[in-house]
């Protein structure tokens, strides 16, 4: 099984003309790459969440549209199938949008100009990867230095190298505050449904030797009110432009304990997740995914038989409730609109 100690780890590889992608649903029990050879598994991965997380879901979606004008064709109608399939994939994530918008413009303009498509976007998807990585790392320096020698901190969902091009967001700045010996544990949330803390976190954190206990979800609360918890830090599927922020279910129940706390409640992620063309938290569609993910877990069923069940991806955090946005440009700290504002006027994000 590879390491994920390995500073190059990525859930996402190219090989020549072919992407394999870590099936993120088969771990921990199994390691299973998924090969890729045009944009349909690419789509299936994203839409069964074999590879999640706003960061990896764009990355992924860049190396779909290069593998649809290699394998369907560089003409615009090819374009537009590659397009639609894998827009459609997932709502949430503005990653997805961002990285298609981009390679749209690529595409059309090699096309215009009479260029070979292809290639130009498998180099420009494997540059999108390698920036993603270069992002995470820095954001992870500024991170480090939020945190004081002994911090306990909490998160949620998976928002490592798993769930990025590599190295991670909210674990990625837990991982350089370890390193620099400013962190003495992590409490991880199992997070329901889909268990992607209880899956994901505790494997990428039993292999970097960062010390973690899972917890329940509905733990937290408990943990905060007997001290336990020096801050909290998670990932983010969407921000807008007021600072409002989508992340995965169960995080703006922690948003609020932290609050009512005194816990400083960090969000950790890209420039890429910053939308800016959404203003508030109400604008951000909210995926509802079968029933069947809360009714049954490995197969297993939880629930009465005929269960109905309502199930969120994701839930908002109003911006009143976060502490700073960690970004690879720096913190940002309330007021969030002049402060996302200012950051996405740095450019280089693709905005």
């Amino acid at each position: 099984m590879t390491t994920r100690d390995d500073p190059d780890f990525s859930p996402l590889r190219l090989d020549g003309e072919v992407v394999h992608i870590l099936d993120q649903t088969r771990l921990p029990a199994e390691e299973i790459w998924i090969e890729c050879r045009d944009p349909e598994p690419v789509a299936d991965a994203i839409r069964r969440l074999a590879v999640r997380g706003a960061p990896a879901i764009g990355v992924a979606a860049a190396y779909g549209l290069a593998l649809g004008a290699h394998a369907w064709g560089e003409d615009e109608a090819s374009l537009e199938r590659a397009d639609a399939l894998l827009r459609a994939t997932r709502p949430t994530a503005v990653n997805l949008r961002w990285a298609l918008d981009q390679g749209r413009r690529s595409w059309l303009e090699r096309l215009e100009a009479g260029e070979p498509v292809a290639p130009a976007l498998f180099a420009w998807a494997a540059d999108l990867h390698r920036r993603d990585v270069e992002i995470n790392r820095r954001m992870g320096e500024h991170g480090a230095r939020l945190f004081a020698s002994g911090d306990r901190v909490l998160t949620h969902c998976n928002a490592g190298a798993l769930a990025t091009g590599g190295y991670g967001t909210a674990l990625g700045v837990v991982r350089a505050a370890y390193a620099a010996g400013a962190l003495s544990m992590v409490w991880v949330d199992e997070t329901r449904p889909l268990l992607q803390g209880a899956r994901l976190t505790a494997w990428e954190l039993g292999q970097l030797a960062i010390p973690y206990r899972l917890v329940t979800d509905s733990s937290a609360g408990a943990l905060m009110s007997r001290d336990l918890v020096d801050r909290i830090v998670v990932g983010a599927d969407r921000i807008a432009a007021n600072g409002d922020v989508a992340n995965k279910i169960g995080t703006y129940t922690l948003a609020v304990l932290a609050q009512r706390h005194g816990v400083p409640f960090y969000v950790a992620a890209p420039r890429s997740t910053l939308d800016p063309d959404t203003a508030t938290g109400a604008d951000i569609p909210i995926e509802e995914r079968a029933p069947g993910e809360i009714t049954a877990v490995g197969g297993a069923a939880l629930a009465p038989a005929g269960a109905d069940a309502a199930n969120f991806a994701f839930d908002v955090t109003p911006h009143d409730l976060v502490t700073a946005i960690i970004t690879e440009v720096g913190v940002l700290e309330p007021p969030f609109d002049e402060s996302i504002a200012r950051a996405i006027a740095l450019g280089g994000s693709g905005h």
